[in-house]
């Protein structure tokens, strides 16, 4: 025996600890420096006290899930930059206050804060935010998007904060024009505000803004009622590079012209949804700033003017075009080809009238493009493809959602030119099939790959993609919903009391039985990185394939949306084997035994997002799961028949305190206690009430 593997074959896992002892601290950072992923960073912490000590004091982001862990990570890593809470339940102020208050003064993690993201932060008031502010002296960035109870007060509160350069309220609904006011004079550095839905705000909040913080370069004012007189007062900031303003209805061209005489400054618009705006009013914004790299006019015109084109010559950098649903021509397309040449993406998706002829002339002169979406342009053919994948050497993503004369051949000549496609599109073209995955395997760097409603593509096609696409994170199987189950083209409608059946239907016979349990062994095994999967409807898929998709330990969403033949040994295998799973539909799902939830309780901690709806589980059932998920955001609970409502009653209160949104039959509103309502909405949980009849396959 040579002496190399003497002293390979002598060496243990127990020696790891003397063997670290003997590397420096310099080359101990600089291995840590080379590791990306989540599950390195966890084998690094558990190699030796040394690794972990390096890992606290190098680490600058940290994202919970647990609100009952944070005193001890914050306690670990006390150089943070930024903080995650975003997924995190029971955010409150009473936890807030803890946090950043007493545990901050012993730590003294916060001191170099920068950046904090409380989205969807319920519980959290002014007098939590108040002592964020107070203990964060360095606190550049806070997102407060979603925080239902986010208003006026909160908003002096925040104010505080002199150095904020970046704030989003998305959706902060109680957010008015004084609030918005506190902040303009508190905070004078911001540069990033987004007041997205924040409907409260009107053209007096945004006058003062506009004259108060001078530095901003990123505004969304996106859903509010505001007027021309806005506009008016945003052209006056002369520092600002990107402005977005979707379905402001109340905003005309007269407005854009207030931004034509203001500031050159401006690189980005979006006046996406805008049913007041003409091509005209665009044309005023393009003559005003020669620099824009990007506009978006989304469903906002119906047709693409020649005049509005011409201009697009003048603009010299502009890299972007979103004009999805307007009619266009080949003639404009080919002018945009002409005129636009260093265009990187483009958006056409539901425009009316995109041929083969137009994409033929638009791609010779826009060689640059590496974004296209064709979204139902359902006219093009494989020679639309051939163009582009002749003339876009450098494309990464193309959709081709409902683009149902694609075939093989255009794919072929996808993967033979554009070495780099990263993100493709395929769902509901009908003319793909198991030789265009064949082509498609050729694209070995492919990250997301769409190929719901393609009922072509068997096991064969997969067993391709899962031996050549090592790096697919994203992959789509969604087949259609097939309401057969024993009777065969019929099923029946409850009434929403479930008491009596209202109507007998009948349905062609749908249904995919293209991909099963081997296609999901291809795909375990080939690609190990994949992190969202779509199987929803594929009904030959059983327990062994949920099995094959337990290897996969970076799975982080699952939709299995009726999958018959799977039982409790699937979903526990499921549930043991992906630990990264955090989202997990399984709408539909008829055979799975309590058994099988118990286990999501025991393994899934992570689980944020569930749907459980026509769920065959019974109140105990769902007290132990939901009780047991301590992460869980958001539940869908429709149609359970067998829970009783004291089950409902007893699970919503059980997990009041961490629920952000919850979806349930709306005979329920008039069942469940009053009470339990109102905690609900006082700690921030939105109901959704579905009125829908019960259907039985």
């Amino acid at each position: 025996m040579s002496p190399k593997r003497t002293a390979l074959s002598s060496f243990s896992p127990h020696d790891s600890h003397s063997l670290v002892s003997v590397l420096s601290e310099d080359l101990l950072l600089k291995i840590l420096d080379k590791l990306d992923q989540t599950s390195d960073f966890k084998s690094w912490r558990l190699v030796s006290k040394e690794c972990l000590r390096l890992e606290s004091t190098q680490r600058k982001s940290l994202r919970v899930f647990r609100h009952d862990s944070l005193p001890s990570l914050l306690g670990r890593y006390r150089d943070l930059d930024t903080l995650d809470l975003s997924v995190c339940p029971r955010i409150d102020d009473a936890t807030v206050g803890y946090v950043f208050g007493l545990g901050s003064v012993v730590s003294g993690w916060t001191r170099n804060l920068r950046r904090l993201v409380l989205r969807r932060a319920s519980g959290l008031r002014w007098v939590g935010l108040e002592v964020v502010v107070r203990s964060c002296p360095k606190l550049e960035e806070i997102d407060l998007s979603y925080c239902v109870g986010v208003g006026d007060r909160e908003a002096s509160a925040i104010s505080c904060a002199k150095g904020l350069k970046d704030l989003k309220l998305v959706k902060c609904l109680g957010v008015t024009d004084f609030g918005l006011a506190k902040i303009a004079v508190g905070c004078v550095k911001l540069e990033i505000l987004s007041l997205k839905w924040c409907l409260e705000i009107t053209d007096l909040g945004i006058g003062l803004l506009a004259k108060k913080c001078c530095n901003l370069k990123n505004l969304d004012i996106s859903y509010l009622k505001v007027t021309n007189e806005s506009l008016c007062s945003i052209s006056l900031l002369q520092k600002l590079e990107s402005l977005t303003l979707i379905a402001c209805s109340f905003v005309d061209n007269e407005g854009l012209h207030f931004l034509r005489s203001g500031n050159s400054s401006l690189q980005s618009i979006d006046i996406s949804r805008c049913d007041n705006l003409t091509s005209s009013g665009l044309i005023a914004v393009t003559e005003g700033h020669l620099g824009l790299r990007q506009i978006t006019a989304s469903y906002c015109f119906p047709e693409l003017a020649a005049p509005l084109v011409s201009k697009f010559k003048d603009l010299k950098i502009l890299n972007a075009i979103k004009i999805d649903g307007a009619r266009v021509s080949a003639t404009i397309l080919h002018a945009i080809g002409v005129n636009c040449t260093n265009l990187v993406e483009i958006g056409l998706s539901k425009c009316e009238g995109v041929t083969d002829e137009g994409i033929v002339g638009l791609v010779p002169g826009c060689g640059n493009l590496e974004i296209v979406d064709l979204t139902c342009c359902n006219s093009i053919t494989d020679m639309a493809l051939s163009a582009i994948a002749n003339s876009c050497r450098s494309l990464v993503c193309i959709k081709l959602e409902s683009c149902g004369f694609i075939s093989e051949k255009g794919l072929d000549q996808l993967a033979s030119y554009c070495s780099h496609l990263e993100e493709i599109d395929l769902t509901d073209c009908s003319g793909v099939n198991d030789r265009g995955m064949v082509c498609l395997s050729r694209c070995s760097g492919l990250i997301s790959l769409k190929l719901g409603l393609c009922l072509n593509i068997s096991d064969k096609g997969l067993s391709h993609i899962g031996s050549s696409c090592t790096k697919l994170q994203e992959l789509d199987l969604y087949r259609l919903y097939s309401p057969i189950l024993d009777f065969p083209n019929k099923f029946y409608v409850l009434s929403k009391d479930q008491s009596a059946v209202i109507e007998h239907r009948e349905f062609p016979e749908w249904g995919c039985t293209g991909i099963s349990d081997d296609g999901l062994l291809a795909v375990s095994v080939g690609c190990k990185k994949l992190k969202k999967l779509n199987v929803s409807y594929c009904e030959q898929i059983g327990d062994r394939g949920l099995k094959y998709i337990s290897t996969l330990e970076e799975l982080s969403d699952l939709e299995m949306r009726k999958l018959l033949k799977v039982t409790r040994a699937g979903l526990v295998a499921i549930a043991a084997g992906c630990k990264s799973l955090t989202e997990l539909d399984m709408k539909r799902c008829y055979n799975i035994s309590d058994t099988g939830f118990w286990a999501l309780a025991q393994y899934s901690s992570n689980l944020r997002q569930i749907n459980l709806s026509y769920c065959p589980i019974t109140s105990t059932g769902l007290c132990m799961a939901m009780g047991n998920l301590k992460c869980l955001q958001d539940a869908k609970l429709v149609h359970l028949t067998h829970v009783s409502v004291d089950g409902y009653e007893v699970v919503l209160r059980a997990s009041c305190d961490k629920l952000k949104k919850v979806k349930l039959l709306g005979t329920l509103k008039h069942l469940l206690s009053s009470e339990l309502l109102l905690i609900l909405q006082a700690r921030g949980c939105t109901i959704r009430w579905i009125e829908k009849d019960l259907v039985l396959v």
